[in-house]
């Protein structure tokens, strides 16, 4: 915001060159004498005129050795810029603190290490100077934050206590809602007036997801051999009662009906039904009998991970499954019955309508770069610093020991929880 900058040399002053400054400086420092300041006394040495990017290359990239802590490595400047950003928008967006309602029990340690000094209430409300933060959909006052978790979560899953290594916040909904314009459709929408050096971070942060085999869940499981050279379509469960059905649903609303509907549509194709992993373990509904999987499928995929059904499928069918946006990382056909974050974007095949302000046309590097960089926080599990997604990445195909949920909490949890609905 200042219209002139003087200093004698104060890194500040380099700092100024990159926000379009030409600083007076009064005494010698490494950045006078290039020809981008205004000096009162600049070494005669310094005859050569540079460019800002000159400088930068010089100061911040051949000159200096970057490492990385979180890896204990050496590494490029990119990584220590992506560490550091994590850290400045934890401090942007927590340094008025947070109010939290509705927090499992179980979630409670993990979300306070994450943001620092969260505390706890029973119901969301107004007139604290901290903001507040509800889990997911459940009924708060306007202007309430709401979370839920990232693309990225965990090596196991949130109904098995597996805290999570990546959160979202959002209002007035959430991702999953298509009916209401959220932060992450904003950013969707603007991805195209991203610089080009992020475009590049959104291809080689995809390219790593990739070659690591990394999904939401991570949960392994080897793929059976498939010899039939038919059309493989992947046809991905999800459980009936969560809120991506609920809330991105269309006309098929139940598992049964996804099957049938990618049956009717492709009768001489293979299909392979995979499941949600939450109701494999016999945790959440959508449970399809076994004689109707035995009708419309060729083949079950329990127990297998979603990296390797999607590698062995041709085309991908789901109703708002975040399987599908990680089928579109690895630039598989997908159709959609519902509308998911992802769809209506021009990169999937979408059989609902479309939301009104769902109207620019991003790539798909752009599309990643909204889901995985700018929409999500990441958290080292152990101690709930903020990381990078590139760290994120790094701790996941790592296989990083996740910290012990405590069980009793938990459960006691569960067992307060049927009084508490009932008042």
């Amino acid at each position: 915001g200042a219209v002139g900058v003087y200093s004698h040399s104060s890194t500040l002053g380099f700092e100024a060159i990159f926000a379009g400054h030409k600083p007076r400086i009064f005494g010698q420092p490494f950045y006078a004498g290039w020809g981008l300041t205004i000096d009162q006394d600049a070494p005669a040495r310094r005859e050569r005129k540079l460019t800002r990017a000159q400088l930068f290359a010089a100061a911040m990239i051949l000159y200096p050795v970057w490492y990385d802590p979180n890896r204990d490595r050496l590494c490029e400047i990119e990584d220590v810029i992506a560490s550091l950003a994590a850290e400045a928008r934890a401090w942007r967006e927590d340094r008025r603190g947070w109010v939290a309602a509705g927090m499992k029990p179980w979630k409670r340690p993990h979300l306070s290490k994450a943001f620092r000094g969260m505390k706890f209430t029973r119901s969301p409300g107004r007139g604290s100077a901290a903001k507040s933060v509800t889990w997911g959909m459940r009924d708060a006052p306007e202007g309430t934050w709401r979370m839920e978790d990232g693309f990225l979560r965990s090596r196991g899953l949130g109904a098995a206590l597996t805290p999570p290594l990546s959160l979202v916040l959002d209002r007035p909904s959430l991702y999953f809602d298509p009916s209401v314009e959220g932060e992450l459709d904003r950013l969707i929408a603007n991805s195209g007036n991203l610089p080009l050096a992020e475009i590049e971070r959104s291809e080689r942060l995809t390219g790593k997801i990739h070659r690591a085999e990394l999904t939401k869940y991570n949960i392994s499981g080897e793929m059976p051999e498939i010899s039939d050279s038919s059309r493989k379509i992947l046809v991905v469960g999800q459980v009936e009662d969560d809120a991506s059905v609920v809330f991105g649903a269309h006309e098929v609303k139940s598992n049964v009906e996804l099957l049938a509907a990618a049956r009717r549509e492709s009768p001489e194709a293979l299909i392979l039904w995979k499941p949600h992993p939450d109701v494999e373990a016999g945790f959440r509904s959508g449970a399809v009998p076994e004689d109707r999987v035995a009708e419309l499928a060729d083949l079950s995929l329990s127990s297998v991970s979603a990296g390797a059904a999607i590698d062995a499928a041709d085309e991908v069918w789901t109703i708002s499954s975040t399987l599908g946006f990680e089928a579109l990382l690895r630039e598989k056909p997908v159709t959609c019955l519902g509308m998911p974050f992802y769809g209506g974007w021009g990169l999937t095949n979408d059989l609902a309508p479309k939301p009104s302000h769902r109207t620019a046309s991003p790539t798909l590097a752009g599309l990643a770069h909204a889901c995985l960089i700018g929409y999500p926080r990441y958290f080292d599990p152990r101690d709930g610093r903020p990381i990078s997604p590139e760290d994120a990445v790094f701790l996941l195909s790592e296989g990083i020991e996740m910290p012990p949920v405590n069980r009793a909490l938990a459960w006691m949890g569960s067992l307060v929880a049927p009084f508490r609905s009932r008042a």
